[in-house]
């Protein structure tokens, strides 16, 4: 059988939360395919080092540093690639995630705010200013990063509240964005992966936890970074231009609806 290839020649994508995970491996593919790539993060570190080694593989990357939750940073960025590749055809919202498992009796007001911010607020701020660039070409393409903690919650399995009902709102948010976009030739859908082996996942899951949830999944294991990568260019390529308003599952069969 023959490899899938997808082509995005002359197109510009915008990737936020691409140092590291999801947000790195879409932002590599996408330049493999031809995309002219922006990888934005608050890391600058890493987030230069993802865009040095698309350019090393003879790709076209440039790294934006930005606080996707400040408002006046996210309008730069979006601007800065805008303005210098003159158009921008692709958004995918990957920046995200929780660093403590708690109950909601556990959280604090401040814990709350700022993973309901990095996983929601962000995703609100970085379509909010691409849209008028979308709006201006015709043409579109969001992917929002969601979460199966925002389809489902297993009995047991602790997690972050805030960081579930945040990825709900993405679900809801990436809906509203289809229905307000369509007429613009503009798409919006989200992924809801199961859980990944990305550098933060890691981090907070020990490796008993991960075990387990691998054991539950209908082929044995947890996801790989790449098994979420190749739905993210699906979406945004040609092929996958009459799908839209839609959370795409992509767990593994943990969680069948």
């Amino acid at each position: 059988m023959g490899k899938t290839r997808f082509d995005f020649s002359g197109q510009v994508a915008v990737v936020s939360g691409a140092a590291k995970g999801i947000g790195r491996g879409s932002a590599e593919a996408f330049a493999e395919a031809g995309a002219r790539v922006y990888v934005v993060d608050l890391d600058e570190k890493l987030g230069e080092a993802v865009a040095q080694g698309i350019r090393e593989k003879g790709g076209k990357a440039a790294f934006l540093a930005c606080d996707v939750m400040d408002s006046k940073k996210v309008k730069a960025a979006i601007d800065k690639a805008g303005g210098e590749a003159g158009r921008i055809d692709i958004l995918v919202n990957s920046a995200g995630g929780f660093w403590q498992q708690l109950t909601v009796e556990e959280t604090s007001e401040e814990e709350w705010d700022k993973v309901v911010d990095l996983n929601l607020k962000s995703i609100f701020l970085t379509c909010k200013f691409v849209i008028p660039y979308f709006k201006k070409q015709n043409y579109g393409r969001i992917v929002n990063i969601g979460s199966m903690a925002g389809l489902s919650i297993f009995p047991g399995a602790l997690s972050s509240p805030p960081y579930s009902a945040a990825k709900a709102g993405i679900h809801s948010l990436t809906r509203v964005l289809a229905v307000e976009l369509g007429p613009y030739g503009v798409t919006a859908n989200a992924i809801a992966p199961g859980t990944t082996a990305t550098e933060r996942v890691v981090a907070v899951r020990n490796e008993a936890q991960m075990a387990q949830i691998g054991k539950s999944t209908l082929v044995g294991r947890i996801a790989q970074v790449s098994d979420m990568v190749g739905w993210v260019l699906f979406l945004c390529a040609p092929e996958g231009g009459y799908f839209t308003g839609q959370t795409v599952a992509v767990n593994g069969g943990r969680y069948l609806h």
